[in-house]
């Protein structure tokens, strides 16, 4: 598949249709024999979509550092309740290289 930024097939399948419309006067046809491949798969993307501005949007206004889970961090370190396991911490270690 050809993702075109520059959308140059479209713009050339547009000027040969024009041609064709202006030479024939009836609305133009896409041919067999035009430059354009029509097995070849083709896609356009936009970012005007609505779920896409509702995603951006929501992720806009989310806070950037949960500040209460933060706070309910630094209060467990500092009554102790905290603990932290060094086995389970070098299994991570060695997991995440494998």
């Amino acid at each position: 598949m050809r993702i075109d930024l520059f959308n140059s097939a479209a713009t050339e399948l547009a000027g040969e249709l024009n041609t064709q419309s202006a030479s024939t006067g009836k609305p133009p046809a896409v041919s067999p024999n035009s430059t354009v491949d029509a097995t070849e798969d083709r896609t356009t993307l936009a970012s005007g979509s609505t779920a896409v501005d509702s995603l951006v949007s929501q992720a806009m206004n989310s806070p950037e550092v949960r500040q209460d889970l933060v706070q309910t961090l630094q209060q467990a370190i500092q009554s102790g309740q905290y603990k932290l396991e060094p086995d389970q911490i070098a299994g991570a270690m060695i997991d995440e290289q494998a």
